[in-house]
């Protein structure tokens, strides 16, 4: 199978609420996103003119347009973060989720997010988000 990753690169702050430790409170990541597409055959011949599975700049558009511009620089915390502190709701880049905005959940939530925009024509068949240089959770579409 043949596959292409694109990677992004966004800044955004959240807070676990109801976590014991210090990641209950407003922190930042740097994060890093890899986006995995596949033509989703066994492809062993040369692809046709122009030689592309997808364009890379396809990509990035999609990406950038559906998920980057929505979370780079804003923060995000839950309903529950927001019902002890109210006053964070008024923030312009504030997004509230219904879970808590741990890796695993804004991954599922990025997801959501491209499923509205994602094409037929290419077939996603995973993501991974890095909040840390050694840390990721990953998305992979069921086969």
């Amino acid at each position: 199978m043949l596959k292409l990753t694109k990677i992004f690169h966004f800044e955004m702050a959240h807070a676990i609420h109801g976590y014991s430790g210090i990641c209950k409170n407003l922190h930042g990541h740097s994060y890093e996103l890899h986006v995995t597409v596949s033509s989703g055959t066994g492809r062993t011949s040369y692809l046709p003119e122009p030689g592309f599975l997808v364009d890379f700049k396809d990509i990035k558009k999609l990406v950038n347009e559906a998920v980057i511009k929505e979370l780079d620089h804003h923060t995000m915390v839950s309903v529950g973060f927001i019902s002890g502190f109210p006053e964070f709701s008024k923030l312009d880049n504030m997004i509230i989720m219904e879970a808590e905005p741990t890796t695993e959940n804004i991954l599922l939530y990025i997801r959501q997010l491209l499923s509205s925009v994602w094409p037929d024509d290419i077939k996603l068949i995973s993501m991974k988000l890095a909040e840390t240089k050694d840390s990721y959770a990953e998305w992979v579409e069921p086969v």
